[in-house]
């Protein structure tokens, strides 16, 4: 969800940009900017920085554990690599 503080903030430095002869309705105005912010980031597809830095953490732990993955499977190809080669033995 969207910082409403931040929302009614935006919408205050709005209505001080309005020119001073309109600003006799600023209060009114000040409320349809904050509507109109808050219709279109709705419309966004946004997250929390909470649910980001959640997700970050989820994808932080998958790469680690692809990175181990990685290691373990190119252990396993070089032991088959090992065992594949043919042993020479000993000649009398």
């Amino acid at each position: 969800m969207i910082d409403l503080n931040y929302i009614d903030d935006l919408a205050r430095r709005l209505s001080t940009l309005v020119p001073p002869g309109v600003r006799e309705g600023r209060e009114e105005m000040q409320q349809n900017f904050k509507s109109v912010l808050q219709t279109g980031l709705s419309k966004l597809d946004l997250v929390t920085r909470e649910e980001f830095e959640v997700q970050r953490a989820v994808l932080l732990r998958t790469r680690e554990k692809l990175e181990e993955l990685q290691r373990t499977v190119a252990e396993l190809e070089s032991r088959l690599d090992d065992a594949s080669e043919p042993q020479h033995a000993p000649q009398h």
